[in-house]
């Protein structure tokens, strides 16, 4: 089953991998990362490793493994 791993202190909570998760696997965190921002948190479940969260994040902050 793919995983996805986030780094949390490159996130900056732009939240366009959420809009693109066809699983709705990806949330809004409630913890603040080290620049006071918002990042986003993988919510384990069947992720299909289709990569769209990967692909449209800005900075590079998401990496998906099959």
């Amino acid at each position: 089953m793919p995983k996805i791993k986030i780094n949390k202190e490159r996130c900056k909570g732009c939240q366009l991998c959420i809009l693109y998760c066809p699983k709705r696997l990806i949330k809004k965190d409630t913890q603040l990362n080290k620049k006071g921002l918002y990042p986003v948190n993988f919510i384990d479940g069947e992720c299909s490793g289709c990569k769209f969260c990967a692909l449209v994040c800005p900075d590079n902050a998401i990496e998906v493994f099959k």
